[in-house]
């Protein structure tokens, strides 16, 4: 099952979640969680005991995370379709750096999605006024193999350009080499 939650955030929230969901049978696979300024937001994939269905773990959700005012969604996840439509690809992290404007991410997303470019992980900073260093984007994406990765850089260079971003594309092996404490 693919589970999101999300809410204002206090402690407590994933002790909740997480024991809700081991005392129903179920085990994390996956999940992704952070907090946006005052908000929690957490997504997880969940494999789930054959007699529980959909709306039992909404419900069972809901009434425990209710004194916490979370809102809850949930749906079947399929890993065998999502699994047959992932193609070779090369993980890559670009990052920008630049004042805060309208259209920053989509002017970046359009040029990746023009080259079929999956955003896997976004994390952006944006601390607004003119001075670059206070405003980070920094994407991992995964680009398809065969992809013209000369064209890609162009692109993106001219994308930032307009915006007046710095701009950086490398393999993840390499970002994460340089990046190391």
């Amino acid at each position: 099952m693919f589970i999101s939650i999300i809410g204002r955030d206090r402690p407590g929230i994933l002790a909740a979640l997480s024991t809700c969901l081991q005392e129903l049978g179920c085990n994390i696979e996956n999940i992704s969680q952070t907090i946006l300024q005052s908000v929690f937001g957490a997504l997880l994939i969940v494999s789930v005991p054959a007699s529980l269905k959909e709306a039992a773990l909404k419900s069972a959700l809901l009434d425990r995370l209710a004194p916490l005012d979370l809102d809850v969604f949930v749906k079947r996840y399929d890993h065998e379709a999502d699994n047959a439509t992932r193609q070779a690809s090369h993980p890559f992290v670009i990052t920008t750096l630049g004042p805060d404007r309208r259209g920053l991410v989509a002017a970046i997303t359009q040029v990746l999605a023009r080259h079929a470019i999956n955003v896997v992980n976004l994390k952006a900073l944006f601390k607004g006024g003119p001075d670059p260093r206070n405003n980070v984007m920094i994407f991992e994406v995964d680009i398809p193999d065969g992809a013209p990765l000369a064209d890609i850089r162009k692109e993106l260079a001219q994308a930032a350009g307009r915006l007046e971003l710095d701009i950086n594309i490398q393999h993840q092996k390499i970002f994460e080499s340089m990046n190391r404490i």
